[in-house]
C-alpha cells in the first residue's frame, strides 16, 4: 500500500508547519490593482489577456423580481486532473421566460500561468438556468470533480465524465425535484460511510405570479426576505449507488427559513459533520449531527443563531477557519447593509460573539457584505479576511447617503492581536468600483500563494493575482481519503510548530454560495526543518503525520492519504 504521506514523485516523511492561528489584518482596500514597489507586495488586477471574459447577468427586466438579487456564486475546482485550478461562473437568466437566450454559466479552463480557455460548450456544462448557488466534488468516487447547480428553479447536477464533458445526472441521481427558490449547497459526509451526501439551502416560497410591487417614495425596489413564506431545507443521503434520496425528515423539528450561505465541518469536534445555516434576516441554524445522519438544530444553545445583541442579522455568506490559534474552527458570517460581518469564537462547540475583539474595519457597516474568504495571503501564518461587498438596489442613493451599488472590496491581515488597523495598500491603478457577490479563493498560477476571483452582479468578474511578498513558505496539502470520501471533504486538518497552531477544513460548499479550496495552504517558517500535521477525518479516524519542510513544494502539492483504522 502507498505511504500515508507523498508528495507528487517522492515520499515524504512528514508534515510541518506551525503557526497561531489568530486573525489579522490591516484593512487593505482592494480597489487597488497594486505595482510591486512596496515592500509588502501588491494584488494585480488581470483583465482580459486571461480569457476570462465573464459578465455576470442577473437576469433582470426591470420588474425588480426578489431573486435577481441573489445570484450567483462561483466555483474553482480542478475538473480535469491537470493540477490547475479552473473557474465556473453561474448566471442568472430572465424570470419571465426561466431560461434567457445568450446568458448561461460559464466554464474557463486553467490551461497555463494567467491563461484561460472558455470550455462551456465543450464541456456542456452551459445551463441557462437562473443560477444561485454551486458546489463540487467528486459524488459518484470515480476521481473526477461533479458539479451541482442550486437555481431558482430546477437544480441541476453534472457529472464528470472524465474526458473533459459532463451529462446532466440530475434524474437519474435522484436529485431532479419539485422547483425551488435554492440558495447555498454544500456535500458532505452525513453518516460515516464513505460518500458525500448533500445539503441544500432554499431562500422563499416564490412564484413569479406572486411578485410584489415595493415602493419607497415613489421609487420600486426589490421584495425583502419578509415579503414571501420562508422554505423548508432539504437533506439528500448518497446510497453509494450513484442514487440520492431525500431523508430531510432527519432534519428534526425543522422551521422552514431563508438559507443562504452553508458549511459542512465538525464544530463540535466530536468525529462526524454538523451543518451551519446563514439565515437571511432569521436565526441562523446549527444542525449537530448525532453521528448517524440525524440533526438537531442547537443554533440557539451553541450561540451562534443570533450577534451579541440578540438580533437576527441579513445573513449572506460564511466561512470558518481557527482564528485564535487555540485548535478550533472559528465562524465569520458576511450580513446587510448597517450590519456589521461577526465573528462567532469557539469555545469548545459553544460560540460567542468576539467581532469587536477581532476588529473587523467598522467601515464595512454601511455596506452589504456578500463572499468571504480566510485565507493566509501573506503568508505569515494568521488567517485574512476578505470581504466582498455591493449593493443591489441601483437606486440605493434615493434611501440612504452612507452606501452606493457599487463600492469596494476589503482585505484585512491578520496578526497576533486580531486584525490591524485600516490601511489602503498603494497601486499604480484603481481597482473599478463593483457589486460583489461571490468569491472564491485558489492558486491560479502555481506559485504558492492564493489568488482571488469575485462574480460582481451584472459586471465583469474580478480576478486579482496575489503578489505579495510572502513572509513564509508555504506547505500546500491534498487530502487523500481511503475509507473517508475520496478529497476528505469535512476533514479537519491541524498543523502545529513550537507550540503554534494553524486549522482549516476542507469543504466542498462554502462562502456566498461558492465553493473552492480541496487543496488547503498553510505557511511555515524558514527555521523549521519539520512540522506536525494532524488530519481527523470525517467518521472519526485521526491520523499523525511528521513532514519533513526541506520537502516541501509549492508546485507540487504534498499528499496526505488517510492511514486504514483497521
Amino acid at each position: 500500500m502507498s505511504s500515508p504521506v507523498m508528495n507528487g514523485q517522492s515520499t515524504a516523511k512528514g508534515c510541518r508547519l506551525g503557526l497561531a492561528w489568530l486573525v489579522c489584518c490591516f484593512a487593505l482596500n482592494v480597489q487597488a490593482a497594486r505595482s510591486q514597489g512596496t515592500d509588502a507586495g501588491v494584488f494585480v488586477l488581470r483583465g482580459d489577456e486571461t480569457g476570462i471574459k465573464f459578465v455576470h447577468n442577473d437576469g433582470g427586466t426591470g420588474n425588480y423580481f426578489v431573486v435577481e438579487p441573489y445570484s450567483a456564486g462561483l466555483a474553482i475546482c480542478d475538473y480535469d486532473n491537470d493540477g490547475r485550478e479552473d473557474v465556473y461562473f453561474l448566471n442568472g437568466a430572465s424570470l419571465r421566460r426561466q431560461h434567457s437566450k445568450g446568458v448561461a454559466n460559464s466554464l474557463f479552463r486553467n490551461t497555463e500561468a494567467w491563461r484561460f480557455q472558455q470550455t462551456t460548450k465543450l464541456a456542456r456544462v452551459g445551463d441557462t438556468g437562473h443560477g444561485l448557488g454551486v458546489a463540487t466534488a467528486d459524488i459518484d468516487a470515480d476521481g473526477f470533480i461533479d458539479i451541482y447547480v442550486s437555481n431558482y428553479g430546477s437544480n441541476l447536477l453534472y457529472l464528470n465524465n472524465g474526458d473533459g464533458t459532463f451529462s446532466d445526472g440530475s434524474r437519474v441521481s435522484g436529485l431532479d425535484g419539485e422547483k425551488r427558490f435554492s440558495a447555498g449547497v454544500a456535500f458532505f459526509d452525513m453518516d460515516a460511510d464513505g460518500d458525500l451526501d448533500l445539503y441544500c439551502g432554499n431562500y422563499q416560497r416564490f412564484q413569479i405570479e406572486q411578485h410584489r410591487v415595493r415602493m419607497i417614495g415613489e421609487a420600486q425596489f426589490h421584495p425583502g426576505p419578509l415579503d414571501f413564506p420562508p422554505e423548508y431545507d432539504q437533506l439528500f443521503e448518497n446510497k453509494g449507488d450513484g442514487h440520492f434520496i431525500d431523508v430531510s425528515g432527519n432534519l428534526r423539528r425543522q422551521i422552514p427559513s431563508t438559507a443562504m450561505g452553508t458549511l459542512a465541518a465538525d464544530f463540535d469536534s466530536d468525529g462526524d459533520c454538523d451543518i451551519l445555516v446563514m439565515n437571511d434576516t432569521r436565526p441562523n441554524y446549527l444542525w449537530v449531527n448525532d453521528g448517524k445522519g440525524r440533526f438537531e438544530e442547537q443554533g440557539l444553545i451553541t450561540g451562534v443563531a443570533f450577534d451579541r445583541t440578540g438580533r437576527a442579522n441579513g445573513n449572506m455568506g460564511v466561512e470558518c477557519r481557527d482564528l485564535d490559534g487555540d485548535g478550533r474552527l472559528d465562524l465569520v458570517t458576511t450580513t446587510y447593509q448597517d450590519e456589521m460581518p461577526v465573528i462567532y469564537q469557539n469555545s469548545g462547540g459553544v460560540f460567542t460573539d468576539a467581532t469587536n475583539r477581532f476588529s473587523i474595519d467598522r467601515s464595512l457597516h454601511p455596506h452589504v457584505n456578500w463572499g468571504l474568504g480566510l485565507e493566509d495571503f501573506n503568508l505569515d501564518g494568521f488567517p485574512d479576511i476578505f470581504v466582498g461587498c455591493g449593493h443591489f438596489m441601483d437606486n440605493v442613493g434615493q434611501i440612504s447617503d452612507k452606501t452606493q451599488l457599487n463600492v469596494r472590496d476589503y482585505l484585512q491581515f491578520g496578526t497576533p492581536q486580531g486584525f490591524a488597523s485600516p490601511s489602503e495598500v498603494p497601486s499604480n491603478a484603481s481597482l473599478p468600483l463593483r457589486s460583489a457577490r461571490g468569491a472564491a479563493f485558489a492558486d491560479l498560477d502555481v506559485d504558492g500563494d492564493i489568488d482571488i476571483v469575485v462574480s460582481n452582479w451584472n459586471q465583469p468578474a474580478s480576478i486579482l493575482e496575489n503578489r505579495l511578498n510572502a513572509k513564509e513558505r508555504p506547505l500546500v496539502l491534498r487530502l487523500i481519503g481511503i475509507e473517508s470520501n475520496r478529497e476528505g471533504v469535512g476533514a479537519t486538518v491541524t498543523v502545529t510548530s513550537k507550540g503554534r497552531i494553524q486549522q482549516a477544513a476542507v469543504h466542498a460548499g462554502r462562502g456566498y454560495q461558492s465553493c473552492y479550496g480541496k487543496l488547503l495552504y498553510f505557511s511555515v517558517e524558514e527555521s523549521q526543518p519539520r512540522v506536525s500535521v494532524r488530519v481527523d477525518w470525517p467518521g472519526g479516524t485521526t491520523n499523525e503525520y511528521d513532514v519533513d519542510a526541506g520537502e516541501l513544494d509549492s508546485s507540487n502539492p504534498l499528499l496526505l492519504f488517510e492511514k486504514s483504522s483497521k
